[in-house]
């Protein structure tokens, strides 16, 4: 697979081949998850308030397409105006979606198999304009196939909300996870100076990467690699669900309330813990990074280890800075992406083990910074100096402020094409159904 910022982007035939093939191979990924593998009565169902029937997703994507990639971008006449209200996310919350007139399964997937026949037969007449932003480097058809990746990975999480169904996914085999043993620290220090923080060239960045500018970030240590599901177990069996030292006062109230002693999916079975993972009950594998942990239970962590979570900014500097050529790379390990470097694109269904993909550390050596789980960082979310928003407020504006924490890195889930070093994901501090883990920070100085 090839980025956009690896391609030729004045070679419009090149950027429309790339596209044309993106477009197709995320097609499969979400037939894969809905109408290929699941009857009727289980696209339709809801399987929990948290998230929309996997039939409203599939259609949903396709009017995103034919809004952006025939009437915006191309100029067609609408196909269904009268349905754009039903796939509207910020008309209708998912709690109430399955009681709307969605499309069935059938006919959702022939709208959108038509709307995409739509799209590659007007991508030949289409120009890249550099002067209009919409179009310029192919961005909004980059923004329509990571959107469709990113309610692909939503379905993955309904996936694995489903109760009571036989095993549905199983992995491949898992030839790209390649452990390289104990890192020899548990924590590197990233020392005190500016670095070049989002992005003002990527041609498919989201306006909430953008713009570029200096951060100026003090000296601070960061983990290695993700606390794994063996030190959570430690924070358990030591009473931190327990102890409200550990936690944020809303935090406390959320773990009173909801009466949580684990992280989701987690059971207590005789002498050990057991998760729940599409379907399949199995033992807690002790050096996978932990994963469906909400932001509350990240922080009460790092309490009781005697550290913090990373602010947003140590996060990226961690992940993107080379000191030595004082550049931001796209990419933890450089600027092009390269299969075998992480664990992206769905490849194991699950977070690798400690030790894995070391030929993706960053230039600081930190490990596994794309993939695997979503990381929890401790900012709110908001525009960075000089924030634009293009090409609809909906996608980052209305989320700014303080009930939404920012997420990033990816996870096992995550699609390459939708996730690099400056991407931003934003959820309440309650969720833990998306597939999210965390590591720990402190400021230099601090002892442990």
């Amino acid at each position: 697979m090839r980025s956009p910022g690896s391609t030729a982007e004045h070679d419009e035939d090149a950027l429309k081949e790339l596209i044309a093939r993106e477009l197709g191979a995320v097609r499969g990924r979400s037939l894969g998850l809905t109408t290929d593998v699941l009857p009727e009565t289980d696209l339709t169902a809801q399987v929990s308030p948290l998230m929309s029937p996997l039939v409203w997703d599939l259609a949903h994507i396709g009017n995103y397409e034919e809004l952006w990639l025939l009437r915006a971008a191309a100029g067609i006449e609408p196909m269904r105006p009268e349905i754009d209200g039903l796939y509207d996310a910020f008309e209708h919350p998912r709690a109430e979606r399955p009681s709307l007139p969605l499309l069935p399964p059938g006919e959702a997937r022939s709208y959108i198999e038509t709307v995409r026949a739509k799209v590659l037969d007007s991508l030949s007449s289409v120009r890249f304009d550099p002067g209009n932003p919409l179009t310029s480097g192919g961005f909004v058809y980059g923004m329509v196939v990571q959107h469709e990746h990113m309610h692909d990975e939503t379905m993955l999480a309904t996936h694995q909300l489903r109760k009571g169904a036989p095993a549905l996914l199983d992995p491949p085999a898992e030839p790209l996870q390649k452990p390289g043993g104990p890192s020899g620290t548990d924590e590197v220090l990233v020392e005190a100076g500016p670095f070049q923080m989002g992005t003002s060239d990527d041609p498919w960045a989201y306006d909430n990467e953008r713009p570029v500018h200096l951060v100026d970030v003090p000296a601070f240590y960061i983990d290695v690699e993700p606390v794994t599901n063996a030190a959570y177990t430690a924070f358990i069996e030591a009473g931190g669900y327990d102890d409200p030292r550990w936690w944020d006062p809303a935090g406390w109230e959320w773990r009173n309330s909801s009466g949580k002693q684990a992280p989701g999916f987690w059971a207590r079975e005789r002498d050990q813990w057991v998760r729940r993972r599409f379907g399949r009950l199995e033992p807690v594998p002790p050096e996978e990074a932990v994963q469906h942990v909400c932001w509350y239970e990240a922080d009460a962590y790092a309490r009781w280890a005697g550290k913090r979570l990373p602010t947003e900014a140590e996060w990226e500097k961690a992940a993107r800075w080379d000191p030595a050529a004082q550049h931001s790379r796209r990419y933890p390990w450089g600027e092009v992406y390269e299969e075998g470097r992480a664990n992206l694109g769905q490849q194991m269904l699950h977070p690798s083990n400690s030790g894995s993909y070391t030929a993706g550390a960053s230039a600081y050596g930190v490990r596994r910074l794309l993939g695997d789980v979503w990381e929890w960082t401790s900012s709110d979310f908001h525009g960075y100096p000089g924030f634009r928003s293009f090409p609809y407020k909906e996608y980052s504006e209305v989320f700014f402020g303080p009930e939404y924490k920012v997420l990033r890195g990816g996870s096992w889930a995550t699609h390459p094409l939708a996730v690099r070093g400056s991407f931003r994901n934003w959820d309440y501090p309650i969720r833990r159904q998306i597939f999210c883990g965390f590591r720990c920070a402190r400021s230099a100085g601090e002892g442990i």
